[in-house]
């Protein structure tokens, strides 16, 4: 019988959002803060990586809007 290993979990990547340079953490198993978020875009926009919580927000009020 084999005893299974634990792995920790792994640490959220550090990002800098590409609007505004804040730099904020992204958790690759699935427990990230926009995964949460109601605010969403499709991503990436050209030349952009991931967004911060506000600028993602702003984003989606500026698209929002844009379509009415």
């Amino acid at each position: 019988m084999t005893i299974p290993k634990e792995f920790p979990l792994p640490e959220p990547r550090r990002l800098t959002c590409s609007r505004c340079g804040t730099e904020f953490g992204c958790d690759l198993s699935g427990n990230c803060w926009c995964a949460e978020e109601t605010a969403k875009l499709p991503m990436p926009v050209k030349g952009e990586d991931c967004l911060c919580r506000e600028c993602l927000r702003k984003a989606a009020d500026e698209a929002s809007a844009a379509a009415r």
